[in-house]
């Protein structure tokens, strides 16, 4: 059973990701630690006891499609009310529509015990929450006045609408049209894929932010606007009137997440009694919808990162507590009569560490990459940094993390064997639901792509540098602290800041010379081998950072484990960037 690791979370918000330093300096308004410590608490007790023991349920019933209406698993709309009564949804909102104005570090934690209790459930708060960023930073005053509070509320939940069959990720290709009306609204015609949590009966009223192109729009992506478009039409009281046009059509039958109502969306055919075409609203400017879906999207890119953390989290607890239990053979040099737990034994152990390192890791780089969205809103002196720091995180966030959650998973099951391939043991369900994660939000390859073509390039690649500068002043500290517990963690770590340096120098370069094909051809590596030195340096961070006590020791243990373990793996990244480029191209013949 999962339990949420509150203390692990706290400390890493805290003491890697500067939260205790940004509450000791105000930053952060009233938040002071006690009140973090009791809203983490309250969060993981509701995840392990309310979501938890639904998980199972959820993915064995899944949500289906019955008479035109979305059924959730038994329980889950229960569960969905108790959630929003307890004030979940609006922690980060703004306070004038009935949110709490709390740190986006904190929503992102809350974020990780949903995912890690239930990943199908806690993808519902996470569209309702992009769509209240959205909204609030681009409606009119009147969408804001009608629409938000009953959305931060939770009492309305929120969608995300942009694929299409034949537009995925290449938005710009998509085809729902937009009609202008005489009275300011417009009728949306077209259909949508894969969107998530589109239809169903736990919320009174669902909020649709659809993507859809004007008859006299610019062709591409400069030709797309963004429509607010309700399930049911709100009046002026505030009340609900009659059904919008907007039907969900068919469920996808999906590896995982069964749970999560994935949804085929139809407007504009006018088959249900109701008059043709979806009434909907501009939000923002027409033409300008993808710059206002990336305010969604952004910070959905960090939230799906999360859900990797959150699925190695399950998966990594799951693991250590099967090995302890299972026995089986004598592990080396064991003295205790009969057989042995598996978890004694040389090769299980590798594994769970590489498990537990690879989840503090991503974590702290998740939490990291929320601390930079906070500091940017908040610390005007220095905003300019923090969010050249944000836009370099979030691609490195959503892909490692996610790709750890897959790999974490996957090994979760090789520990527990036989029945880790059997589905009663819930190992199986979770490398299926984690699976979506690196594909979902764009994909990680296209994460990839804008890490190196857009984020290292940040300042003709002076940010990147800094950042470099600030890793190599961990790995330093390390070489100073005179630790014996962390081995051979400062020149490891030290080797594998070169290799990032080397390699983040020689792709600012191709780029300058006009190859981005040879830039791209080494982006996943790289995108990696930033992942992999983040993640030791934070560990080692974190095990400064409390090196006198036992669970410092235990943290210097993981990170000299991670550093003399993972990060051999960097060298042969940076040469998979630097010189894979042309046995790439001239490989292409297989693929004839």
């Amino acid at each position: 059973m999962y339990k949420a690791p509150v203390e692990e979370i706290a400390f890493t918000l805290k003491y890697v990701a500067g939260m205790d330093r940004a509450m000791e300096e105000g930053i952060l308004g009233d938040l002071s630690a006690d009140v973090l410590d009791a809203i983490l608490s309250e969060a993981g007790r509701f995840a392990g006891d309310e979501m938890e023991p639904l998980a199972e349920n959820g993915d064995r019933q899944g949500a289906k499609l019955v008479d035109g209406k979305v059924v959730l698993p038994d329980g889950w709309e229960k569960l969905y009310r108790d959630w929003i009564a307890g004030g979940w949804n609006g922690l980060t909102a703004p306070e004038e529509f009935g949110g709490q104005g709390l740190p986006h570090m904190l929503n992102i934690a809350t974020l990780e015990m949903w995912n890690s209790a239930s990943m199908a459930f806690g993808l519902a708060p996470t569209l309702t929450m992009g769509a209240v960023e959205a909204l609030n930073a681009h409606g009119s005053d009147d969408l804001k006045k009608k629409y938000l509070a009953k959305l931060i509320s939770g009492e309305w939940s929120g969608t995300m609408n942009l694929t299409e069959p034949h537009a995925g990720s290449d938005v710009g290709a998509l085809r729902t049209r937009a009609e202008r009306r005489d009275d300011g609204t417009y009728r949306l015609f077209g259909q949508k894929i894969f969107i998530t949590w589109g239809d169903h009966e736990a919320a009174e009223n669902i909020i649709h932010l659809v993507l859809a192109r004007l008859p006299d729009a610019p062709a591409g992506t400069r030709g797309i606007s963004l429509f607010l478009v309700p399930k049911f039409l709100v009046n002026d009281d505030g009340s609900l009137g009659a059904r919008n046009d907007y039907f969900a059509h068919s469920l996808e039958h999906k590896l995982g997440i069964h749970g999560s109502p994935t949804c085929t969306m139809i407007c504009g055919d006018g088959k249900h009694g109701t008059e043709k075409g979806a009434i909907a609203w501009l939000v923002g400017e027409e033409n300008k919808g993808l710059a206002c879906m990336f305010t969604m999207m952004n910070n959905a890119r960090l939230a799906v990162g999360i859900q990797g953390v959150a699925i190695a989290e399950a998966a990594t607890q799951k693991a250590i507590a099967y090995a302890r239990e299972r026995t089986q053979g004598r592990a080396p040099g064991t003295t205790a009569a009969g057989m042995s737990p598996i978890i004694e034994h040389p090769d299980v152990a590798r594994t769970l560490l590489t498990m537990k390192a690879l989840t503090q890791g991503s974590r702290a780089i998740c939490y990291a990459c929320a601390e930079a969205i906070d500091m940017s809103h908040r610390d005007a002196q220095k905003a300019k940094y923090w969010q050249e720091r944000a836009a370099l995180l979030t691609p490195i966030a959503k892909s490692f993390s996610t790709d750890a959650g897959v790999d974490v998973a996957s090994l979760g099951i090789q520990v527990h064997g036989g029945m880790g391939f059997i589905e009663e043991t819930g190992a199986a369900r979770l490398l299926r639901d984690a699976r979506i994660a690196p594909i979902y939000e764009g994909t990680n390859g296209i994460q990839a792509i804008d890490l190196v073509t857009r984020k290292l390039i940040i300042a003709n690649g002076d940010h990147v540098r800094g950042f470099i500068a600030e890793l190599r002043e961990i790995a330093d500290a390390v070489a100073k602290s005179n630790l014996d517990g962390f081995g051979e963690t400062a020149p490891r770590l030290q080797a594998a800041i070169a290799d990032l340096e080397k390699t983040s120098e020689w792709l600012l370069a191709k780029q300058a010379e006009g190859a981005v094909a040879e830039a791209l051809a080494g982006a996943t590596p790289y995108q990696r081998l930033f992942g992999l030195v983040l993640t030791s340096s934070y560990l080692a961070k974190g095990g400064l950072a409390n090196a006198g006590d036992g669970e410092g020791g235990k943290r210097i243990a993981l990170c000299r484990f991670a550093a003399e373990n993972l990060l051999a793996e960097t060298a042969a990244l940076s040469d998979r960037v630097t010189s894979g480029a042309s046995s790439l191209e001239a490989a292409r013949v297989a693929l004839a």
